[in-house]
């Protein structure tokens, strides 16, 4: 995708003050309004300033986009650094005027649908009458077994705010955070009074950490129900076998009944993520063909192409009229 030069857009140096940034984005918003503007591209220009100014008006999301630096160009294919998702937290809060659904693909990248935090976040930002401080948003990626198993681990997230100069400045924060046995993905873990600082004696707000899941090796996750392909051999599949699996709380024996074919469906009740109730594993079935590695192995493949009179493409001349 593009990377966006939001600084270009608004026309401002990337040390520009927030009033400085307040006042171009209010001069070109006033030129390219699609409403009075003559401009052909007048449309397009608006909305590309709307999304500018999302980000630099908006301290945290204006530290945490500096972080990528400026030496991207633009047209290069822009990628967000690994583990971005999980370095910021984020005052929930709404867009400008502009259709959030209209912001790029770059802007979602970093910042999800959502803007006021990563998608699907901002929906407690301000609820409060009260003075309590904001909430604040991240995502922490956690692997299956830590959601499975649960306990604590440290979370290090970049918390951003605005010095009396306008001037963004970012800091490192690091929390023990308490992972709940069989959080899934999509959850919300609260961490009370880790939010924004309230006004006068008001209590902080919480932070809220979306979890997301890290990509397993062997496991998929749907919900609490964890998925596996499972290899089996031909003499398995066709007279039956107890086999070892894995599973997220060790290894059990399943059987495998005579006659399993590739894609068949097999469940493991309750073992997928603990809760109430606990989700399954399903193992997907697939058959594997050893690969002949002497004399020997051939002439026990010849013997069964002979013996056994096995078709495989029965079914495809039985289709044909």
């Amino acid at each position: 995708m593009e990377y966006k030069d939001y600084y270009a857009t608004l026309g401002v140096e990337r040390g520009a003050s927030q009033d400085a940034i307040k006042r171009a984005y209010r001069k070109l918003a006033r030129k390219y309004h699609p409403d009075v503007s003559s401009e052909p591209d007048a449309e397009a220009q608006f909305q590309a300033l709307q999304e500018a100014y999302e980000v630099l008006k908006d301290p945290e999301k204006r530290a945490a986009y500096d972080q990528l630096g400026h030496g991207w160009q633009q047209g290069q294919d822009f990628r967000p650094p690994p583990d971005w998702e999980q370095q910021f937290d984020f005052r929930g809060g709404g867009f400008t005027r502009g259709d959030a659904s209209a912001f790029s693909d770059f802007f979602e990248s970093l910042f999800g649908r959502g803007g006021g935090g990563f998608g699907g976040f901002g929906r407690r930002g301000f609820e409060d009458v009260q003075a309590r401080g904001p909430d604040h948003f991240a995502r922490v990626e956690l692997t299956l077994e830590e959601a499975y198993h649960g306990g604590k681990r440290p979370v290090t997230l970049e918390s951003a705010a605005a010095d009396a100069y306008g001037r963004v400045q970012a800091s490192p924060r690091t929390l023990n955070v308490r992972i709940p046995p069989g959080v899934t993905e999509g959850q919300q873990i609260r961490l009370q009074g880790q939010g924004g600082a309230g006004a006068g004696r008001a209590p902080r707000g919480d932070l809220y950490l979306e979890v997301v899941f890290r990509p397993h090796s062997l496991f998929r996750a749907d919900g609490r129900d964890i998925h596996l392909d499972l290899p089996i051999a031909p003499w398995e599949a066709a007279l039956g076998a107890t086999v070892a699996v894995p599973t997220l709380g060790g290894e059990v024996d399943t059987k495998i009944p005579a006659g399993a074919h590739s894609g068949q469906r097999l469940r493991l009740r309750g073992r997928g993520l603990p809760g109430s109730p606990p989700g399954d594993q399903y193992l997907h079935l697939r058959i594997v063909l050893p690969q002949p590695k002497g004399e020997a192995d051939r002439e026990l493949f010849e013997r069964m192409r002979q013996q056994m009179h096995f078709d495989p493409r029965a079914t495809l001349r039985q289709g044909v009229a």
